[in-house]
C-alpha cells in the first residue's frame, strides 16, 4: 500500500541566529515546540542519474513520524506530490512502477545519505488548528559513490498544514525576509547535495541548444513529446484524471510528426517507431475512449426529464462502464510494464540521440517547415469537402472521421511549426483546434450512437423498456447533424489563414 499527498513548502538560507520570531504572522496564535527529530534517508537514483534529471525523488528514510520510502514528484515551484510507502528492506512494487519509464531497466543505487537534525516548530491558530510546519534542518549530505564528498548546511523548511490555504506561506515569506532570511538557491535537498557534492549530474538524452535548422525545430518537437510520455506515466498508474489522455496525444503528436516532416526525418528509420507509437495509442484509448463515452452518456441521461426515464439505464450504464473500466486498467498497466513499451522509449532515447536526418532538415525551418503543413492543411481539405458531399449516414459519418484524423495531425504539424513560423502558425492552431472540436463532437456522437444501441439490445434481452436508449440516440443524432451544419463556415476560416502562411 501507498499513500499519496500534496507537499507544499519553501526553504530558506538559515542565519546564524536560527528561526527569527513568527509570532507576529498574521493568523498565528502560538507557535508550539515538538523538538528534534534524528533523520537518516538513503536518495536513490540509477547511475546516470535519470531521476534527479527529472527532479523526482527516491528515499528511504529511518526516523521521524514518517519513516519508509518516499517518492516525490514534481508539480509546481515549491509543490510536490508524495508517495509514501512503508518502510523495507527493498524498493515496494508500487513505488518501483511509478519510476520504471525513467528507469527502465537499469538499476537504482544509493546515490545519497542525508543526516539532518529537524528542529520542529508547528505554527497553529487561535483554535489550535496547525498553519504550517517550520523546521529548522541541519544537514550533512554524503555522496555515496567511490568519487563522492560530503557538504553540510542548515536551512529552513516551511511546509503548508494539509489542506491548508497557499496564501498563508506569502505571510510567513513576507515576515522572514524581513528578519533578512532569503529563499534556498535549491529546490530540494537533495539537489543541493547532488550540486555541492560532484559536478552536475548530465543532461538526458537528446538535448540541445535553441533549434536553428529545420531538423532542429522539428526535434525539438519530438523531445517534448518523448517527455511527456515518460513524465505522464507515473500519472496514468496513479489514475490521475486526464493523464491517459494527455499521454495518448503526445504519441500521436509524434505519429503526426513523423509523416508530416518526412523531409527532415528519414521514413524509413521513423516508420517502424511509428507503428509502435500507434500500438501504445490503441491499448490508451481502451480506455480513454470509454471514459468520454461514459461521460457524454451520463450528462445526457441527466437532462432527460425524469418521466422519460423508462427502465433501470442509469445503473446499466454505471455497470457497463465499471466493468469495462477495470478490465481497461489492468490491461493498461500490463501494456506500461511491458518489455515493448519500454523498448519503444529506448528507441526515443536512440531516435533523439543518433537522429535520421535527411539533407533538408540542415536547411533554414521557414521554407521547410511552412511546405509541410500547407501539404497537410491541402489533405485535410480534400477531405472536408468529400466528407460534406456526402449524404448523412455511414458513408459521411466515416469520411468526417477520417478529415478529423488528418485535421489532427494538421494541427501537430502547425504547433511544431508555431517556433519557426511565428503568429501565423499560432493562429493556425487555434483555428483548427475549432475544427478539431467540431469534427471530434461528429465521432463522440458517433461512438455514443453505437454504445446506445449495444446497452438497448442488453436490455431489449432483459425485458427492460428501451424507449430511453432510442430518445438518447435521436438526440446525438440531431447533435451530429448540428456539427454538419457549421462544418462549411468553420473550414472556409481556416483555408484563409493557411493561405498566408
Amino acid at each position: 500500500m501507498a499513500d499519496t499527498k500534496r507537499e507544499i513548502e519553501r526553504k530558506y538560507e538559515a542565519q546564524d541566529s536560527g528561526l527569527p520570531d513568527l509570532t507576529g504572522v498574521t493568523g498565528v496564535a502560538a507557535i508550539l515546540d515538538q523538538g528534534v527529530a534524528h533523520l537518516d534517508a538513503i536518495y536513490y537514483d540509477t547511475t546516470d542519474q535519470r531521476l534527479a534529471a527529472s527532479s523526482v525523488t527516491l528515499r528511504r528514510r529511518t526516523g521521524g513520524s514518517d519513516a519508509g520510502w518516499h517518492l516525490k514528484f514534481p508539480v509546481a515551484p515549491g509543490i510536490r506530490d508524495e508517495i509514501h510507502a512503508p518502510l523495507s528492506d527493498t524498493l515496494p512494487d508500487v513505488l518501483a512502477g511509478l519510476v520504471r519509464s525513467r528507469v527502465r531497466d537499469r538499476a537504482l543505487l544509493p546515490l545519497i545519505r542525508l543526516r539532518s537534525d529537524r528542529d520542529v516548530r508547528h505554527l497553529v491558530d487561535a483554535d489550535g488548528r496547525m498553519l504550517a510546519e517550520v523546521s529548522v534542518d541541519t544537514v550533512h549530505a554524503q555522496r555515496l559513490t567511490a568519487d563522492g564528498g560530503e557538504t553540510q548546511w542548515t536551512e529552513i523548511e516551511v511546509e503548508l498544514a494539509d489542506e491548508g490555504d497557499p496564501a498563508f506561506l506569502d505571510k510567513v515569506d513576507k515576515r522572514l525576509r524581513k528578519a533578512g532570511v532569503r529563499p534556498s538557491a535549491s529546490a530540494s535537498k537533495l539537489a543541493r547535495a547532488l550540486t555541492e557534492t560532484a559536478p552536475p549530474p548530465p543532461h538526458t538524452p537528446g538535448t540541445t541548444g535553441d533549434p536553428v535548422t529545420a531538423g532542429d525545430h522539428v526535434l525539438a518537437y519530438v523531445r517534448t513529446q518523448r517527455d511527456t510520455i515518460v513524465e505522464l506515466d507515473a500519472a496514468v498508474r496513479r489514475d490521475i484524471e486526464d493523464s491517459v489522455h494527455r499521454m495518448r496525444v503526445a504519441t500521436r503528436r509524434l505519429r503526426a510528426t513523423f509523416t508530416s516532416f518526412r523531409t527532415a526525418l528519414d521514413r524509413a528509420a521513423t516508420a517502424p517507431v511509428a507503428d509502435e507509437l500507434k500500438w501504445l495509442a490503441a491499448e490508451l484509448g481502451l480506455e480513454r475512449d470509454r471514459e468520454v463515452l461514459t461521460d457524454r452518456l451520463t450528462a445526457a441521461l441527466d437532462e432527460v426529464p425524469a418521466p422519460l426515464l423508462r427502465g433501470p439505464v442509469r445503473e446499466r450504464l454505471h455497470t457497463w462502464a465499471r466493468t469495462e473500466r477495470g478490465g481497461a486498467r489492468a490491461r493498461l498497466i500490463g501494456v506500461l510494464d511491458s518489455r515493448r513499451y519500454l523498448t519503444l522509449l529506448d528507441t526515443l532515447d536512440v531516435l533523439l540521440t543518433d537522429p535520421p536526418m535527411r539533407e533538408a532538415a540542415g536547411r533554414k525551418p521557414r521554407k521547410i517547415i511552412a511546405k509541410a503543413v500547407k501539404k497537410d492543411f491541402r489533405k485535410v481539405s480534400r477531405l472536408v469537402e468529400r466528407a460534406l458531399e456526402q449524404e448523412p449516414g455511414t458513408d459521411r459519418d466515416v469520411a468526417v472521421h477520417e478529415a478529423r484524423k488528418k485535421t489532427k495531425r494538421a494541427r501537430y504539424a502547425a504547433e511544431a511549426a508555431e517556433p519557426a513560423l511565428g503568429k501565423a502558425a499560432k493562429a493556425l492552431v487555434n483555428s483548427t483546434k475549432s475544427l478539431q472540436t467540431l469534427l471530434g463532437e461528429h465521432q463522440d456522437s458517433v461512438m455514443a450512437r453505437q454504445a446506445l444501441r449495444e446497452l438497448s439490445a442488453v436490455a431489449h434481452a432483459a425485458g427492460e423498456d428501451t424507449f430511453t436508449y432510442g430518445l438518447l440516440h435521436e438526440r446525438e443524432e440531431q447533435r451530429a447533424a448540428r456539427v454538419e451544419a457549421e462544418l462549411p463556415a468553420c473550414w472556409d476560416g481556416i483555408k484563409h489563414r493557411a493561405a498566408h502562411l
